[in-house]
């Protein structure tokens, strides 16, 4: 279930996030949905005084309470950054999600109605000033990780060009995916779209990568850099045009039951 998710985050549609389904269309293969996941995000600032330790202590409380009460598909990690600029004014940010919207409901509905006080323990530790939740459809799926308990994460803002919708896009990020596999990426890619909490976005959807390590990241930028990005050229000339990558180093907090276990 979401251990899918936790190794490896999903993308949605610019036009309709809720309830999206895309078909992939493989040769040889069947038709095979590609539905949005949906994730919540907050960004925080550790108050004065607080730090690391300090969030691995609020996240303990946490764990124990959700293991008291059963949220058993809900994942989470923190994301420190690492590659990153003066617009990400925030210390660490939260990202959680499950396998559907309303899994994701019952586990907020479950922390408001019995969670306060370890709501309060995160409040002493930090403060969240922006809570937001994007659709996301997975487009490249990546390989089992040695160690997925850490992995990179990066984010891209892009944009579509006048008169190109994500259909348009759709196939040649397949195609792209599998052309990185091709030539030994070892990346997850997804898409997310803004759903809720933000506002004025000026990005229509965000490119987001994950990788075992720095090295493996390094990796996929030797290859754009020798032959990669004629690739992307031929995909996405005209079309699409994303912003630098901001990069973070990410920590699983929880992992929800798999559908196996």
């Amino acid at each position: 279930m979401m251990k899918r998710f936790v190794t490896a985050l999903v993308s949605v549609s610019l036009l309709s996030w809720a309830g999206i389904v895309i078909a992939d269309e493989h040769e040889g293969e069947a038709d095979e949905a590609n539905v949005a996941t949906p994730v919540e995000i907050f960004a925080c600032q550790y108050n004065e005084g607080k730090g690391p330790a300090d969030l691995d202590a609020a996240t303990a409380q946490w764990n124990a309470w959700a293991d008291k009460n059963g949220l058993d598909d809900y994942s989470a990690w923190t994301l420190v950054p690492y590659y990153s600029g003066p617009d990400q004014d925030f210390d660490v940010l939260w990202l959680g999600g499950s396998d559907n919207a309303r899994a994701l409901g019952r586990a907020q509905d479950t922390w408001l109605a019995t969670g306060s006080k370890e709501a309060e323990g995160f409040a002493e530790v930090m403060d969240c000033n922006v809570h937001a939740a994007y659709a996301v459809l997975r487009i490249k799926t990546p390989p089992n990780r040695d160690n997925p308990s850490n992995i990179v994460i990066s984010f891209s803002d892009c944009n579509t060009a006048e008169g190109v919708s994500f259909g348009d896009l759709y196939n040649p990020l397949i195609e792209w995916g599998e052309y990185k596999g091709e030539n030994g990426s070892t990346a997850g890619m997804w898409v997310f779209f803004p759903a809720f909490g933000g506002g004025g976005e000026e990005f229509d959807f965000k490119w987001v990568t994950a990788y075992q390590n720095l090295e493996d990241m390094g990796a996929d930028w030797d290859q754009h850099s020798e032959s990669g990005w004629s690739k992307a050229e031929e995909l996405f000339a005209g079309k699409v045009r994303c912003d630098s990558s901001r990069s973070y180093l990410a920590t699983n907090r929880r992992m929800a039951a798999d559908d196996d276990e």
